[in-house]
This record gives structure tokens, C-alpha cells and sequence, in this order.
């Protein structure tokens, strides 16, 4: 197995987002060819697996742009600068599903396109759900629309096997529960 790794000939910047920024970098790949690499930095995120009782989950349904429809998911958020991702899950948690969790766990970390995005997202169980306090000044983005719902962890499986869930990063976090 070859573990010699790119060498960096150049850098730029070609977009700088809200969320993401995009460069192209010139690279030598271990295997001695020279190619421009794009790569979409992203700051990474928390993706949550609400568990209301045993044997349930909150997933929320919303409507995505990028592909034009409404679908199920695990509701989930960008890491913001220097943030701890349990207090990003507590913070999306209550966003999302107007719900505090009194336990977060972290699971596992996933890398969903390594191929050309370093996005790392780190699932959290959030546990021990309780509403928000009164003065709490947590709101959603203004660009969400989001309806909670409670699922049995078999309901949330058959929403795959029908194709109605179709985001991978639901796929990836329903696999982590028992």
C-alpha cells in the first residue's frame, strides 16, 4: 500500500461563501501526475439522532433547494467557527426540533465526499429531551422551514426502503442505532 501523499505546487481561492469556500489546487499525486484538485472546504458538522424514548427517533422534513424537494432527514447544522460539536448538537437540537437534550453522545465522525469536500460530520446521539427554557434566545435559520416528527426507529427504515429518505447522511446515522 503506498502511503506517500500530494505535494502542493499551487494554491487559489476561486469562491468564498456563507457556508463553503471552493480552490483549485495544483498538485503531484503519489503516482507522479500533475493535475488541478478542486476542493470544497467546509467547517464541518454536527448531525443529530434525537431519541425521544427507546426505540425512537425525530426526524424532520424540509425542503432543499439543491434538489428541488421536500425530504425526511436527521436534522443537522454547520460547526461554527471554533465551536464544540456537543454544544452545536444542543444548539441545532433546539433549533430544529424545539427540543433541548439534557445528554449528547458523540458517536462517530464521517467524511461524505471525501472525494473532493473535507465536510466532516459528527453524528450525536441527544438524549433526555426536554423544551427549551422560556428566555431561551435560540431561533431557527431564517432560511428553514422544518417539521418535526417522531418515528419508530422501524418506521424511520421502511421511509428508506421506500425511497422517501434519500439523504445519505439519515442513511449513515440510522445504521448507528441499534
Amino acid at each position: 500500500m503506498n502511503s506517500r501523499t500530494a505535494t502542493r505546487l499551487s494554491h487559489r481561492v476561486i469562491h468564498t461563501g456563507r457556508i463553503v469556500r471552493l480552490e483549485v489546487d495544483r498538485v503531484t499525486v503519489p503516482s507522479g501526475h500533475t493535475l488541478d484538485m478542486e476542493i470544497v472546504r467546509h467547517p464541518g458538522s454536527v448531525v443529530l439522532l434525537p431519541v425521544p424514548a427507546p426505540g425512537s427517533i425525530i426526524l424532520i422534513r424540509q425542503y432543499r433547494y439543491a434538489i428541488d424537494r421536500w425530504i425526511w432527514e436527521l436534522p443537522a447544522g454547520t460547526l461554527k467557527p471554533g465551536e464544540d460539536p456537543a454544544a452545536a448538537a444542543a444548539r441545532e437540537c433546539e433549533e430544529e426540533i424545539g427540543l433541548l437534550p439534557g445528554r449528547v453522545t458523540r458517536l462517530r465522525g464521517y467524511f461524505p465526499t471525501p472525494g473532493f469536500c473535507d465536510e466532516e460530520m459528527i453524528y450525536c446521539r441527544c438524549e433526555d429531551l426536554r423544551p427549551p427554557a422560556a428566555d431561551s434566545t435560540v431561533r431557527k435559520d431564517e432560511d428553514e422551514e422544518i417539521e418535526p416528527r417522531t418515528f419508530t426507529i422501524d418506521e424511520a427504515r421502511a421511509l428508506v426502503l421506500s425511497g422517501e429518505i434519500v439523504d445519505l447522511k439519515t442513511l449513515a446515522g440510522l445504521a448507528l442505532l441499534p
